[in-house]
């Protein structure tokens, strides 16, 4: 069984749980006051639950498809634990800037894998750059995407009106970006190579 096809499994069986027993649902919530006082797993165990059907399913299916992809290139490089501890990475990297600005409000609740699905979305835009996305079945190239996602992304947060935790998003790409630069320093030239050339499609690691 892939890593990825594990992590959808894995995730929608807490999510199910967490539906029918609301103190597992309590329990892994990321809420500020808890992590002070020492429940850091709700650090990464927010990501395993979520609020209703639409966001576990619009999750899962990003992560599945984006999940298997980044599992072929990185796992030669970094073995399956490996990839497993960047997906897990990517849902911390992505909630510590919320918890540094929401570390004193008892009212402010996160959840949801979408920080880590984001590293991997954005790990895979980094490679891909030209290769076509469908968004609402319509297709759109993936840098584009990108673009106007980030700009979104930082609108809708300043906004702050819509109860969706969009930095989670915004650090959870960068993370993917950071990462894979991290791994491979040359694959920032070659990305810029790559969006310069939108007939190349992209690049993948060698």
């Amino acid at each position: 069984m892939s890593m990825t096809l594990l992590l959808v499994l894995l995730t929608t069986a807490v999510t199910l749980a967490a539906w029918a027993w609301p103190r597992l649902f309590d329990a892994l919530v990321y809420w500020p006051p808890g992590v002070a006082r020492g429940q850091w797993w709700r650090l990464l165990g927010h990501g395993f639950i979520h609020a209703d059907g639409t966001h576990l399913l619009f999750n899962m299916i990003t992560l599945y498809f984006f999940g298997t992809v980044m599992e072929l290139v990185l796992t030669p490089r970094i073995g399956p634990a490996g990839f497993v501890l960047f997906y897990l990475s990517g849902l911390l990297v992505a909630i510590l800037p919320t918890h540094l600005r929401h570390r004193h409000d008892a009212r402010f609740l996160s959840l949801g894998a979408s920080g880590a699905v984001a590293a991997l979305l954005f790990a895979y835009i980094l490679l891909r750059p030209w290769s076509l996305l469908f968004v609402f079945f319509v297709p759109v190239p993936a840098i584009l995407f990108a673009g106007a996602y980030v700009i979104y992304s930082f609108r809708a947060q300043r906004r702050g009106k819509d109860r969706v935790n969009h930095s989670a998003h915004l650090w959870g790409g960068a993370w993917g970006v950071a990462f894979m630069l991290g791994l491979e320093p040359a694959l920032a030239v070659r990305f810029l190579d790559a969006v310069m050339s939108p007939a190349s499609g992209g690049i993948w690691l060698g």
